[in-house]
């Protein structure tokens, strides 16, 4: 019998911040555990933590570590924590802190070490400054993962879809596909927008996700495991 061979993972981004990108990256690896999968959750920066027990947590990278199957602590799973609601290289330069990508990088190998696959959530958008010369994209690169873009369905979208998966293409990354998700009721000519997108970007439309509605798990499944690395 042939023994599967699952990717390593997925780093999801999107076109701003707020669009969905924890939804989607909870929905993967539920998918993907549903599959068979083991799999991680990872947010290497967060910023708008809470203390809890002394410690400052983030309630994204939370639900990331909830919908891990692999034993990981916290920590682990979210190294870098700001309690600020801020841009993350405004955070961490008011405490003092130096977000090192290769502490980040150590901490995914660690992931990788006991999952099938681990999927990374990016904090903002695609460009979201960690540093003076570093960048939320960098940390994409340095993992070598696959892009999963999400797109927030609003007023906007196709321009900021467009200007996003253009960015990674100049960037050697790979797209490997993209969800469009409701972050609000409805959104005049919705489909056309998907259409639109779907028309110039170069990648597989992963799921349509309805605002309120629960994701289609194997769908998503079926579609990620599909992607040949």
């Amino acid at each position: 019998m042939t023994q599967v061979r699952w990717p390593r993972g997925f780093f999801v981004t999107g076109t701003d911040t707020g669009v969905g990108k924890t939804r989607v990256a909870v929905a993967l690896l539920n998918a993907l555990a549903r599959a068979g999968a083991d799999v991680a959750g990872f947010k290497p920066v967060a910023s708008g933590c809470t203390r809890r027990d002394g410690r400052l947590v983030n309630d994204d990278a939370m639900a990331l570590f909830r919908a891990s199957t692999v034993d990981a602590a916290y920590d682990e799973v979210n190294p870098y924590a700001f309690e600020q609601a801020i841009a993350p290289h405004v955070a961490a330069r008011q405490v003092g802190v130096t977000i090192d990508r290769a502490r980040i990088r150590a901490s995914y190998e660690k992931l990788v070490a006991r999952a099938d696959f681990v999927v990374v959530e990016g904090a903002g958008g695609w460009l979201v400054p960690l540093g003076a010369d570093s960048t939320m994209a960098d940390i994409a690169g340095d993992l070598g993962l696959p892009i999963v873009l999400v797109v927030a369905m609003r007023l906007g979208c196709i321009n900021h879809a467009l200007l996003t998966a253009q960015a990674i293409a100049a960037g050697g990354q790979r797209l490997a596909g993209w969800v469009a998700n409701d972050p609000q009721p409805s959104m005049p000519e919705r489909e056309a927008s998907v259409a639109a997108i779907l028309e110039r970007v170069a990648a597989p439309c992963l799921a349509d996700l309805a605002f309120g509605a629960e994701p289609n798990l194997e769908t998503i499944a079926s579609h990620c495991l599909a992607i040949r690395f």
